[in-house]
């Protein structure tokens, strides 16, 4: 079969890598392929409406969203041919995620795709990768939008960091830090528990121990919530031991959302951290018919750099599905400033927190007495490195609710914002005022703006429950609602600094939680 190349699919090494070999010709890879959607531009006339805030149009049924918008059955047995052809196995179809997971040898996957798989030694470890691009037969090519899991190479970092020397403070007792109950009073949330909601978490390592769930919601006294676990390519919750490893992030993320909401369930998505494994997981949550979420939380996250055009847009039009099925994406903006964390000088953000349809999430540091909030500004820790990721996207356009907005830069100077934006919104993330926690037996302080997404998550559960049908896309009703937000006007990350409004360090600010229940709240005639 005669293969061209696939738009987007361009991998180089990852910094600092060199290739040492080629690939075990015996090695076992999967595979997903994503596929072209179809009636694709009356889903954009759907989206459209959505992106305007059109408080009437209530969110899609997720069996009609497959019916009408996912994957051609000839085009899903085209793939099936296909990888019959090469000795490739069909692992798992999804008409609705417009995925085919395959799997195959490291030799059938070379032939199939035409590309040469190689080892690399890499500084954050080995991985199996490619240079260059993926290719597909002709007939194929224009039914095929990504193909991911070749190279599995780490794709995100969490973004949470642990306050130094905290140890085993007593909750409650660690000196200006919070259990979540105390932000949403200081945040003002509207009441409720989020009842008849399911918040889905997006986790690539690790996991959580019962245990520690049930101390951790006893020593706050709260009923612990219905936490489950669900699978994604065959990873699964196994937490590690290592409080500082990726269970932090997964108990942090558990502990705060189910702090917030605590009648909502709580479904822990767990997949391997490569770019096929982010988005099946994102997918999976999405269009899941048993839990069907209504909010995702998403702490996960790396530089634009580090990621392919296919692998971002793949994602960037999973969270448009998701703004159909009125499922709100809650996501950290990263932990590194303005930076990102790279040391070319230059200035980075943080995907998939960059995409257009997910709620961006920036860090402050927050001080409070009685309840109130006394001061709040960027979290900037400057020398120790930590600081609320924010700038524009080098990737995705200026969506509709951000146009006429400036961009300050930590010199004074202002410029039009001229693309995608990030953060949308902000909370507490610094570590020095952060979130009292439990993770493998012992009680910590944790910031980062992985505890936001679960935080805005969270509040968007409890209004969720009380509208009685989810809100979906909030960016567009949230810009013009300026007073529903503690505005951030102190502090930089870096490159960026506050100002009045919307900046890119912070967003709009940290949450007045019933005015943002009333920006949200349905039309009178819808």
């Amino acid at each position: 079969m005669a293969h061209r190349a696939l738009r987007g699919s361009e991998r180089a090494p990852s910094p600092g890598a060199r290739a040492v070999g080629k690939a075990d010709p015996g090695e076992r890879v999967r595979v997903t392929i994503v596929l072209r959607r179809q009636s694709n531009s009356v889903l954009m006339d759907h989206i459209a409406r959505v992106e305007r805030g059109d408080r009437r149009l209530r969110p899609m049924k997720r069996e009609d969203f497959a019916r009408q918008f996912g994957a051609r059955p000839r085009h899903l047995a085209a793939i099936r041919k296909f990888a019959s052809a090469y000795g490739l196995t069909v692992e798992q179809e999804h008409a609705a995620r417009r995925t085919v997971v395959v799997a195959g040898t490291v030799a059938q996957c070379n032939a199939a795709f035409a590309v040469e798989l190689q080892r690399f030694d890499a500084p954050g470890g080995a991985y199996r990768g490619r240079v260059g691009a993926v290719q597909m037969p002709e007939e194929l090519h224009d039914i095929v939008e990504a193909v991911l899991g070749l190279d599995n190479r780490p794709q995100a970092r969490p973004h949470f960091r642990h306050r130094g020397g905290t140890g085993g403070a007593p909750l409650r007792e660690a000196p200006g830090t919070f259990i979540p109950p105390q932000l949403a009073q200081i945040y003002d949330f509207p009441s409720g528990s989020g009842q008849g909601q399911t918040i889905a978490l997006i986790e690539l390592g690790g996991g959580y121990r019962a245990q520690d769930l049930a101390a951790y919601f006893g020593q706050i006294g709260l009923a612990q919530p219905s936490v489950l676990a669900v699978g994604v390519d065959g990873a699964s919750n196994e937490p590690t031991g290592d409080a500082n490893g990726p269970d932090g992030e997964v108990e942090l993320d558990i502990e705060v959302a189910g702090a917030l909401a605590p009648a909502a369930t709580i479904v822990a998505y767990f997949a391997p951290n490569t770019d096929a494994g982010f988005l099946d997981a994102i997918s999976s949550a999405i269009h899941d018919t048993t839990h069907r979420p209504t909010v995702l939380s998403i702490s996960w996250g790396g530089p634009e750099s580090s990621w392919t055009p296919q692998a971002m847009q793949a994602i960037d039009q999973a969270f448009q599905e998701a703004a159909v099925l009125g499922v709100t994406v809650c996501v950290s903006s990263g932990d590194s400033g303005s930076s990102d964390g790279l040391s070319d000088g230059a200035a980075h953000v943080d995907f998939p927190a960059s995409s257009g349809y997910a709620l961006a999430c920036g860090g402050t540091s927050l001080r409070a007495s009685a309840q109130q909030i006394a001061s709040e500004t960027v979290w900037n820790d400057g020398a120790q490195g930590g600081a609320s990721g924010g700038g524009v996207s080098s990737f995705f356009d200026l969506p509709s609710w951000q146009s006429g907005l400036q961009l300050r830069d930590a010199q004074g100077g202002q410029t039009p914002l001229s693309r995608r934006g990030v953060p949308d919104v902000a909370g507490d993330a610094d570590p020095r005022t952060g979130y009292d926690v439990r993770v493998d037996g012992s009680q910590t302080v944790i910031g980062g703006t992985s505890a936001v997404a679960p935080l805005w998550a969270a509040l968007i559960a409890r209004i969720n429950s009380a509208r009685g049908t989810p809100v979906g896309l909030v960016q567009p009703l949230l810009y013009p609602a300026r007073g529903a937000f503690n505005d951030i006007t102190s502090g930089n990350n870096g490159q960026y600094a506050a100002a009045a409004g919307w900046d890119a360090c912070t967003g709009l600010g940290s949450p007045r939680g019933n005015a943002i229940a009333a920006a949200l709240a349905p039309s009178k005639d819808s």
